[in-house]
């Protein structure tokens, strides 16, 4: 098969896409790589159908390469994951609504144009977590605890474009990142942005039924079929806090041979879950994640 990756410069030289790229290459197939962000792009020559079997994109959010990846999709290109899934996840506030309204369990969530319209967020939602709509990579990522925290933050806040904003979810100080390869689950355990001086080594988990039935409903909500879930384990429950297009899959076991065959299985059937709906099927973990007593405590006390 040949393929075309669209890889950012920001993850030029990392592991993920490269060791797939690599994976690809050793098995004999053909793959083009074009990098967005630092080339001159010839729009009316790229994007031709019948040139590529599929292209997958590796890109920061707010970038050029979701414009192609669209770009190759109109011409009838295949895509991994589908363009219009990524734009719906991409963008925070639309990710949002979307979710909410096929019943994820998400924050409220509001969304502001300029910084200083947060003013207007009732304080009785306080702390808030603020972040960019478009942000990726734990950019930009805010947490303020009381309104008047607010005003010093806002010169920072400024030129992010469009901001989310959501009540803090009280929780032990860790997310559970759960990725997803064409429908099969792996859960890791990390420290949270917003608590970067918990101890906490980045690790494999057990995946509860309950968290892995969220991840697999997350790929049905938003159409993906590569992609990774951020779950915090508030005292309310399991709660999304953000879904990730072809994420880094760390701790995901021969995660590039893995994705080198979802990639190849996606493109030979002409793309994911867009053009065949419920064709994955999610494969958790049996064991339940465990929280330490301690984190619980600090869960319930707000910390």
């Amino acid at each position: 098969m040949r393929l075309c990756f669209l890889v950012e410069e920001h993850y030029r030289h990392d592991g993920m896409p490269n060791e797939v790229i690599r994976q690809l290459t050793a098995w004999g197939h053909r793959v083009d790589v074009v990098r967005p962000g630092g080339s001159l792009l010839r729009m009316t020559d790229l994007v031709r159908a019948g040139t590529h079997d599929a292209w997958v994109l590796k890109t920061v959010s707010g970038g050029p390469g979701l414009t192609l990846l669209e770009a190759a999709a109109a011409a009838g290109v295949t895509t991994v994951n589908d363009a219009r899934s990524i734009r719906g996840v991409r963008d925070k506030a639309l990710a949002a609504a979307l979710g909410s309204a096929r019943g994820l369990p998400l924050p409220p969530t509001y969304a502001v144009a300029r910084p200083e319209l947060l003013a207007e967020v009732p304080d009785e939602l306080y702390p808030l977590v603020v972040k960019p709509a478009d942000g990726s990579s734990g950019r930009g990522v805010h947490l303020v605890p009381s309104p008047d925290r607010l005003p010093a933050l806002l010169p920072e806040l400024a030129g992010e474009g469009v901001l989310i904003v959501q009540p803090y979810v009280a929780n032990p100080g860790t997310d559970i990142k759960v990725y997803c390869v064409n429908g099969e689950l792996h859960a890791t355990e990390r420290c949270s942005p917003l608590h970067p001086d918990a101890a906490v080594r980045e690790r494999r988990v057990p995946l509860s039924a309950e968290v892995a039935g969220i991840a697999a409903r997350v790929g049905e909500v938003y159409g993906l079929d590569l992609y990774g879930v951020d779950v915090l384990l508030g005292p309310d429950g399991p709660v999304v806090v953000d879904v990730n297009d072809f994420p880094s899959f760390r701790q995901v076991p021969d995660a590039a041979a893995r994705v080198a065959g979802a990639v190849l299985e996606l493109a030979r059937a002409g793309g994911g879950r867009t053009s065949a709906p419920g064709r994955a099927q999610a494969r958790p973990l049996p064991l339940p994640v465990t929280i330490p007593a301690q984190a619980v405590a600090r869960a319930g006390d707000g910390s």
